[in-house]
């Protein structure tokens, strides 16, 4: 059956929603490029840093060796020291100096600096890696600290020295820290403000999509002439509207040449069964059929008459889906046409010996087609009279809810299963044409309930247990 449609459920914080998952990649993608721009950031920056210490450390190795060491056999062994003292003051600045002869004798070697870092004592020779005058290395200081270290290779008419100039990696160290600590804070808070920026513009791209299921919701059988907004963005938003336009356009043709041609069919047969049906009823009063032909003409008269309610439904179906019902619309009070019309189906619940009842609770006013409403009411007792065994009781019940007018019909009888509930309202639907004292329905009385009840803007519900009786409720807005 048609219920009650839903509106859209919304997509925010729904981590199913397009929206959400493309905010939730976004966030993700970001993070990881930031990582790898931090990881190259601190790669690069370190190497930079070490590079420049490095070669720092090397010029000054360079000058003490081409100016100092290189004099060695003017001035001899014994001033060097004391002239790197006095240029250079190693324990003050933090640095590390020493030179060595080829022998690995030990020249000239700085002591420990002010500040402890390290012990120059405990700092192992350099050797070569290569044929060139100049190398650097890092090498571990006493203190668990690292200490870069420049060397420059001089030869004299004495001998050879090897110059070894070095500082401590703090500086660098404690710049990379600072700069992982900054990207450790910033980091959260730049992928949070992109991912809420991110989610907010992607609500914005989608809120088209928001306007499109909106409408959608609203397109029933009764107005298919209506369109899907189309946002002029040329993307493929765009696209999508017009082509389910173009689906609607198909579907609103396909139903209206469906509705034309049980219109016709039905209206083109009415003629012809009336004709049989007034033939076979003369055959029947003619004194010439007796016995078994009266019989066999009368099965013939009952299938006609059958078929004359299944025509006589299919059109009132084809006007509803017309909009039949909606073009002589006045004020009704529910409750007064559901006692009426109790009183005159009370009579066909006595031949079946089922009690029914009515309750109505004061005037309950709604606007629609009179006749098509009390025919609703009539089809729903009629079912419920059907499929309630003798000694069984009908209620019906008119009430208000909210700013909604409730009929119900509720019965003592047989029930329906519950996989059949969703489908009782189909077109020539039925349970189980066994479970029927009548076996001469078609499967359309409900159909048409529903129809009226659309063309009324209300819903019809069901509730059902089997050998415990069914309710069926419409729901009508109250007159405004």
């Amino acid at each position: 059956m048609n219920a009650k449609k839903e509106a859209p459920k919304s997509a925010v914080l729904n981590p199913r929603s397009v929206r959400f998952r493309l905010a939730a990649w976004h966030a993700v993608v970001l993070t990881a490029v930031f990582v790898l721009l931090g990881g190259l950031l601190f790669a690069r920056l370190t190497s930079y840093l070490e590079t420049t210490l490095l070669e720092t450390q090397a010029r000054r190795a360079r000058q003490i060796g081409e100016t100092l060491i290189a004099a060695i056999p003017k001035t001899g062994e014994a001033s060097v020291a004391g002239e790197i003292e006095r240029l250079y003051a190693p324990e003050l600045s933090g640095r590390f100096i020493r030179v060595s002869r080829e022998d690995g004798s030990l020249l000239y070697v700085s002591g420990p600096p002010n500040d402890q870092t390290f012990n120059p004592a405990g700092i192992p020779l350099a050797r070569p890696s290569g044929p060139g005058p100049e190398f650097v290395r890092k090498a571990a200081a006493a203190g668990g600290g690292t200490l870069l270290i420049a060397a420059f290779h001089v030869a004299t008419p004495g001998g050879g020295y090897l110059v070894e100039v070095g500082t401590p990696a703090d500086p660098v160290e404690g710049l990379v820290r600072q700069l992982v600590l900054l990207l450790v804070v910033c980091l959260p808070v730049v992928v949070f403000v992109a991912a809420a920026g991110g989610y907010v513009l992607v609500g914005r791209a989608l809120r088209p999509v928001d306007g499109i299921a909106g409408k959608a919701e609203l397109i029933t059988q009764h107005n298919l002439g209506e369109r899907l907004p189309v946002a002029s963005t040329g993307d493929e938003l765009e696209r999508l509207a017009e082509s389910l336009n173009r689906m609607i356009t198909r579907l609103d043709d396909a139903f209206q040449n469906s509705k034309r041609f049980v219109a016709d069919a039905s209206h083109e047969l009415r003629t012809p069964l009336t004709i049989l049906r007034g033939d076979l009823e003369d055959l029947m009063q003619d004194p010439r059929a007796q016995g078994d032909l009266t019989d066999r003409l009368g099965s013939l008269l009952e299938e006609v008459e059958r078929l004359s309610k299944i025509v006589d439904r299919l059109l009132a179906l084809s006007r509803l889906d017309a909009g039949e019902a909606q073009s002589e619309w006045s004020r009704i009070n529910l409750a007064t046409e559901a006692s009426a019309t109790v009183e005159q189906m009370a009579l066909l619940a006595e031949d079946r010996h089922l009690t029914i009842t009515c309750e109505a609770q004061g005037p309950v006013s709604v606007d629609g087609d009179r006749a098509r409403l009390k025919q609703a009411v009539v089809n729903l007792i009629d079912n419920a009279i059907k499929y309630t065994p003798e000694g069984g009781a009908v209620h019906v019940r008119v009430t208000t809810a909210g700013r909604q007018a409730v009929l119900e019909v509720a019965d003592t009888g047989v029930g329906i299963p519950a996989a059949a509930q969703p489908h009782v309202f189909d077109r020539f639907f039925r349970v189980d044409p066994s479970r029927s004292r009548n076996p001469d329905g078609a499967g359309l009385g409900l159909a048409i309930v529903r129809s009226i009840c659309s063309a009324h803007g209300g819903v019809v519900e069901v509730e059902s247990a089997l050998g415990h009786g069914t309710r069926f409720r419409i729901k009508l807005p109250l007159a405004t």
